[in-house]
Order: structure tokens, then C-alpha cells, then sequence
């Protein structure tokens, strides 16, 4: 990394040069960006994931800068037009578009206008308009032409000049500048239906877009990315520029055309010159840059819904019954032991068309009974309603039995991916997903880490944005999430292993193959025992692995290896031991951590300690809580206006949250309706798996639409009564509500 790149990141994070230079040196060392911020607070001021991460990605951007900059001045020196100025102006520029602009004369191109009229030997005419020198024009224009060059008359010669005109105005420096403020302002983003695709029923779901303009600048990041799609498929046409007129004018007034011949050539060289060139360059530019906007963007919410979901609250190690819910093919059954093995399998058919409910009613206490049932969970998809009634109507299922519906986006791809085939090579792909069902109720990030991010249904255009963007995202989100909860070595998957700091795939497959070979880890030592698994892999995974009863108590917390001898130290001091110190606050309120700050350690580090001596190996995710859908409410027909009913947030976008509410199609919480006072940010309201009560306010059977609102006054006038807020349709109000519905149903429109 360029040392004189270090001010300008420390500057874009707002902390000091040293912490920067501190934390490319910890990179460069190899160091994971959670290990940094957890076990190296004392070098880089204790800066946390999200700054180093920033360190991280823009030191990548400047080394492609740098990138670009030797290839740009490697090109032209062996054009010999290298001077040292240009050289100078190179290595000053900030981003790749201003290396590019000034590449832009120099770049080597395919014939175009100005350089077939340059052929022609009509520079020097190009320069006489320029000069706006209407009687050297006058004298010298019949000079330029030349049949036998292709300039039969004047005309032909001014076209020529007029085409290395406009050229050399495309490639100015200040007028690409001029024209890229210009449409960053004024642009204006132009949509319109594609004739004859109105009607058509893939259309329908963009029909908001089919006339619609909107300031480039303003639009949000959810409707550009909605508007490329329905480009990209065939529905619309779309443009985005600024008006032509200002456009022109502002670049005549750069170059100042003259009242006279010369300057009214000028006028159709820089028209020319903004239509044919200058135009489609800046819209293909600025498309460019809003589409990396919106990328951005959306791979935020994304990443921070995937968090989320991630971080969701386990179950925790219990017996459960996992059930895949189905109507005609059946309900397949699995029982999981407390680590989530699988210990029996079977088939059920309590729905349409069998309704064989007395044989699984059967079926469905004797597993409970045999195999210890402690929760059963059904999956959310196709009959997921109707299993959960049957299941709840078993009166004879033991007290404790947690009944629980689980969201299982992304199961089926789970369950025929190569991880479950090498997990399950003798079961069937239903056996796998309900398998699958029930470990997320148990522990959600170890059984998600399994699948690839995007396919678990968090996110909105995952497929339209910048893959390798979103992939690096992602990936940061899993490793931060997996990380921060810690792995338990033992029980872990290799999936789940890949993900913690220092690993990674071979070595999480060499940690399961030593554990199958020898049994489980005794410490966290013996993990150097793995083949291939050195000091530096050790150092940096060995903090966020877990080894549950282990001989040294520390081997099962967040206290690095390398601080186990201050815990010592601290134990002997007390005349205690490392068990006392955990098991007693008072001992631990006794300990003057300025006794143990050296140059290595200093008090955070010392904190963290004590904090993970209080609680050695906490979860920090939430605790988990039960949940049930309204009962009798089962699909949209079921839904009523004003109904208030329990809901899971399923994914979260900039103009609102979906949430299930147990009718097979997520509402919409649009972010007007997310509070009574207003919202900018709906992740500062939601987050995703949060459970929540909205009231139904709006529901469009034919386009699958439910809006939904946490208002206390989600209609505008009175608090709804108690009879409105009954769940069974017969209850409610029936008062005509089409006067405030219309105004309602705009909502969706605006997105």
C-alpha cells in the first residue's frame, strides 16, 4: 500500500493516520478483520469492524487507482506524448473517471469522423474555427479542398473541420466536467411502456412505470434498480439526461461562438459535439454511477436484513420434531436429537387430498413420546397453515412442546446443494429440507451459513446489482455474525468452521476430518494438531472457537490464548483460581486491572477480559420467544380491512418492511405507515425476524398486495374500535371504506 494514500483513508473514516497505517500493517501481517477488532485494540485505538473494513475496502479502491495510473502513463509514454506535466496531472487524480478523462485524447480508438477528417489534412481548418478568425477562414478555406482526398468542396471541408471540433470538445477536461455536473443535477430519468407490451401479464407488475419521470437525483435506489429491470426484461424504454437546450448552452458558453461565419460553425461543431458525442457518453456515465449508487445501496439493506436474520435467536440445543409441510405429496416428518442429528424420518398426511388425520395424529405423538420432544417446528411455505391447525389440534402432545412456524427460504436449495448430499447421501431432498427446517430453529447461523446468502430471501434485486459487490458484502456479514457468536469446535459444521477468522474451507474440512479421526477437541491447544493448521491460523482462530467443557475453563470463552496467562496471573494474585475468578464477582471486583497494563496490553483489552470472566462464552444474541399467526387467518381472502394481527418481518427495503402475518404472501408496512412520526430509515424501526402486530389497511387481491401499518391511527380518524379490532371476518366494521382506501392504495404506486 502507497504510503500516500494513508491521509486521504484516514481522512474518509475520520480517525487518525497512525490507526490507518496501524491496520494496514495488521493486513499486511494477514489478520482478519475480526480478529483486529477484537484481540488488537490496543495498536489500532480500538477502531471497530466497520472502520477497518473501510480501511480495507478503500486501500483495495486506491490499489486500483494505482492500477489504472501505471497502465494510463505506460500507454501514453510509448505514444513519446508523455510530458511532465501530463505525468504530474496522472498522478494527481482522485478517481479512475478524472485518470480517464485525461487519458481520453491519448486513448487508442477505431477510426471515427475526426480522425478520417484529420486523413483529409483538415486539422489545421479545425483550428482556424477555433480561433473564430472569420477572415483567415475566408482567405484559407479553398486551400482545404482536395478532390483526390475526398473534399470535393467547402462544404465537405467545414464538416471535416467541424468533426475534429467536436472531438476535441468531447475530450476537454472542463466541459466533461461541466456536462457530468449537469446531468448529476438536471437529469431526468424517462420511462415509457414499449408498444404493445402494455397489455402483456409479465408487464403488469411494472404498469406504475409505464409513463413515468422522476429527477435522477431523487430517485431511490429500489425503483432505479425496478426501472432496469423492467428495461433489461422489455417493457420500457428508459432515458436519462438533462434537456438538450441547457445542455448546449452551457458549453457555448465555455467556447463563446462569435456573430460571424466562423462562430456559427462553432455553434454546429459544439451541437454536434453534445448530441453524437458528449450526450450518450454522460448518460452511459451517469446510468453507470446512479446503477453503482443503487448497487450500493441495496447491498447495504441487504447486508444489514442478512445481519439480522443471522443473529436471529436460536432455540438452543433441544429435541425437535421438524416438519415440511405438503397438500397432495405429504408432510414429511423428521426428528433431530439436541445437536441437530437426525435420528428417524417419515411421511404424514393430515391435509387435502388424504386427510388422514387420525393416523398422523397417531404418528405424531409416538415420535413425541419416543424421541423426548421438546418444540416441533413447521416450515412457512405451501400448507404451512393447515399443518400447523392439525398440529395444534393434537390435544394428547405433552405440555412442554413448543409449536413454532419457521421461515424456510432458501430450504429447497439447501437441500439439493452438494452440502446436503455429502451431509445426507442416502435421503431424499424432502427428508434434507425439513432437516434443514428444523436445525434453523435450533441455531439459525449455523444452519444459514450453508447456503449461499442470496438465496435466503432478505434482500430485493439481489440478482440486479454488481454480484461481486454484493458477494464481498455478504461475506463480510456472515464472517462478522459468525465471529461475533463464536463457534462451538465440537459440534460445528465445516461450513459454519469456513467462516471463522484464520480458517476457511480447507482447514474447517481438516478440523472435522481430525475430529471424526480422534474424537472431540480437549483444548484449544491440540487444534495445532490439525494438518496444516500453524501458528498464524491458530492466532487467529483460536479467540472465536469455542470448546464446551474443557479441562481450562478460558478454552470455553472469548479470552484469546495468548491473555490466558494475565487470567492466570490475576487467579495467583487472589490466591484463587481461574474457576473461582469466574464463578465469584466478588474476587473479580477485587482486581486493579492497572496492575496488569504493559506495553502489550492495555485496559481494553483487560476489559474484554473481565467482561468474558463474568459470562465465558456468551451467546450475544437475543432470547428466543415463542410466536404464533391469528388463528382462522390463513390466506388473503381470510383478511379484513382493519383486522390487527401478529407478524414476523421478513425483509426490509428503503420504502418499507414485508412482513408474514400467516397467509402465504407478505404485507407491506410501507415506511409512511411504519410510525406515527416520521421515518427515515426503516432499519431504525424493524429489524427483520422482529415481531410486530400491524393492522391490515389495504389488500389487492388480483396483484397480491396486503398494506399493512403500525400506526395507532392507521386511517386518519379515531382509534379503531374493539369490534374492528376482532380477527374473524364476521366481526367486522361495515362501514364503506372506499373513500380512504383509494388514497391508500397510491401508497404502492410510489413504489
Amino acid at each position: 500500500m502507497e504510503q500516500i494514500h494513508i491521509p486521504k483513508i484516514a481522512k474518509t473514516v475520520a480517525i487518525s493516520e497512525n490507526q490507518v497505517r496501524v491496520t494496514l500493517e495488521l493486513f499486511e501481517e494477514g489478520a482478519t478483520v475480526p480478529f483486529i477488532a477484537r484481540y488488537r485494540k490496543e495498536r489500532t485505538g480500538s477502531l471497530d469492524e466497520v472502520q477497518i473494513t473501510a480501511i480495507r475496502d478503500l486501500a483495495e479502491q486506491l490499489a486500483e487507482l494505482d492500477k489504472r495510473k501505471t497502465a494510463v502513463l505506460k500507454s501514453i509514454e510509448e505514444q513519446e506524448k508523455l510530458t511532465p506535466e501530463l505525468k504530474k496531472q496522472i498522478e494527481a487524480a482522485e478517481t479512475i473517471t478524472a485518470v480517464e478523462d485525461i487519458y481520453l485524447p491519448y486513448k487508442p480508438k477505431r477510426k471515427t469522423r475526426a480522425s478520417v477528417a484529420k486523413e483529409k489534412g483538415l486539422e489545421p481548418l479545425a483550428h482556424i474555427l477555433l480561433e473564430q478568425d472569420e477572415k483567415k477562414l475566408q482567405q484559407q478555406l479553398n486551400k482545404f479542398i482536395n478532390p483526390e482526398k475526398g473534399v470535393a468542396d467547402a462544404e465537405e471541408a467545414l464538416a471535416g473541420a467541424r468533426d475534429i471540433v467536436a472531438e476535441t470538445v468531447n475530450e476537454d477536461l472542463e466541459v466533461r466536467n461541466d456536462m457530468r455536473k449537469l446531468f448529476e443535477k438536471k437529469a431526468q430519468v424517462k420511462a415509457r411502456v414499449i408498444t404493445g407490451k402494455e397489455k402483456e401479464t409479465d408487464a403488469q407488475k411494472y404498469r406504475d412505470y409505464f409513463e413515468w419521470d422522476e429527477p435522477l437525483k431523487d430517485i431511490p435506489s429500489h425503483r432505479l434498480l425496478a426501472l432496469r429491470r423492467a428495461e433489461k426484461e422489455g417493457f420500457i424504454m428508459l432515458d436519462s439526461f438533462p434537456e438538450d437546450e441547457e445542455a448546449i448552452h452551457k458549453i457555448e458558453k465555455r467556447f463563446e461562438p462569435k456573430n460571424n461565419a466562423a462562430g456559427e460553425q462553432i455553434k454546429l461543431a459544439l451541437k454536434d459535439a453534445y448530441k453524437r458525442l458528449l450526450k450518450p457518453s454522460m448518460e452511459t456515465e451517469v446510468r453507470l454511477l446512479s446503477k453503482q449508487k443503487a448497487d450500493e445501496e441495496a447491498i447495504r439493506v441487504f447486508a444489514d436484513n442478512l445481519r439480522q436474520l443471522l443473529l436471529a435467536a436460536p432455540l438452543g440445543q433441544k429435541r425437535v420434531l421438524a416438519i415440511d409441510p405438503g397438500f397432495r405429496t405429504g408432510c414429511k416428518v423428521v426428528c433431530l436429537d439436541n445437536q441437530g442429528k437426525l435420528i428417524y424420518h417419515t411421511a404424514i398426511f393430515p391435509n387435502e387430498p388424504q386427510k388422514q388425520v387420525a393416523e398422523a395424529t397417531s404418528v405424531v405423538i409416538s415420535l413425541c413420546t419416543k424421541y423426548d420432544i421438546d418444540a416441533i417446528a413447521i416450515g412457512n411455505a405451501t400448507a404451512s397453515r393447515e399443518t400447523e391447525r392439525f398440529v395444534r389440534s393434537i390435544k394428547q402432545l405433552p405440555a412442554k412442546v413448543q409449536i413454532l412456524m419457521v421461515n424456510e427460504s432458501g430450504a429447497s436449495i439447501y437441500s439439493a446443494s452438494e452440502v446436503a448430499r455429502e451431509e445426507f447421501p442416502n435421503e431424499d431432498l424432502t427428508v434434507r429440507g425439513a432437516v434443514s427446517i428444523g436445525r434453523r430453529l435450533m441455531d439459525p447461523l449455523a444452519e444459514l451459513v450453508k447456503l449461499d446468502p442470496k438465496s435466503i430471501g432478505v434482500g430485493q434485486y439481489q440478482h440486479d446489482v454488481d454480484q461481486k459487490q454484493l458477494k464481498h458484502s455478504l461475506d463480510d456479514t456472515v464472517v462478522s455474525c459468525v465471529n461475533g457468536v463464536g463457534v462451538e469446535v465440537n459440534t460445528a459444521s465445516k461450513e459454519l468452521l469456513s467462516y471463522v477468522s484464520g480458517l476457511g474451507p480447507a482447514l474447517a474440512k481438516n478440523i472435522v476430518t481430525y475430529r471424526n479421526e480422534n474424537g472431540a477437541f480437549k483444548s484449544r491447544k491440540e487444534l495445532l494438531k490439525v494438518q496444516r493448521l500453524g501458528t498464524k491460523a491458530f492466532e487467529q482462530a483460536a479467540g472465536f472457537l469455542r470448546i464446551r467443557d474443557a479441562k481450562d475453563p478460558l478454552d470455553s470463552s472469548a479470552v484469546h490464548p495468548e491473555s490466558y496467562h494475565i487470567v492466570r496471573q490475576m487467579a495467583k494474585d487472589l490466591g484463587a483460581t481461574v474457576s473461582d475468578l469466574i464463578e465469584s464477582d466478588a474476587l473479580r471486583k477485587k482486581i486493579d486491572l492497572k496492575k496488569y497494563v504493559n506495553d502489550k496490553v492495555g485496559m481494553p483489552t483487560l476489559q474484554d477480559i473481565m467482561q468474558e470472566l463474568a459470562r465465558p462464552g456468551r451467546d450475544p444474541r437475543e432470547k428466543f420467544e415463542t410466536f404464533a399467526f391469528a388463528e382462522g387467518i390463513e390466506k388473503p381472502e381470510d383478511l379484513q380491512v382493519g383486522m390487527k394481527l401478529p407478524g414476523i418481518v421478513t425483509n426490509i427495503t428503503n420504502f418499507g418492511a414485508f412482513v408474514d402475518i400467516g397467509v402465504h404472501q407478505d404485507g407491506l408496512v410501507h415506511i409512511s405507515h411504519m410510525a406515527d412520526k416520521f421515518v427515515s430509515d426503516p432499519n431504525e424501526v424493524l429489524k427483520v425476524s422482529q415481531r410486530i402486530e400491524p393492522t391490515v389497511i389495504d389488500i389487492d387481491l388480483p396483484r397480491k398486495r396486503i398494506a399493512l401499518s403500525l400506526k395507532a391511527d392507521p386511517f386518519g380518524n379515531s382509534t379503531p374500535s374493539k369490534k374492528q379490532a376482532k380477527l374473524t371476518p364476521k366481526d367486522e366494521p361495515k362501514q364503506d371504506m372506499k373513500s380512504k382506501l383509494s388514497a391508500l392504495r397510491n401508497m404502492f404506486k410510489k413504489n
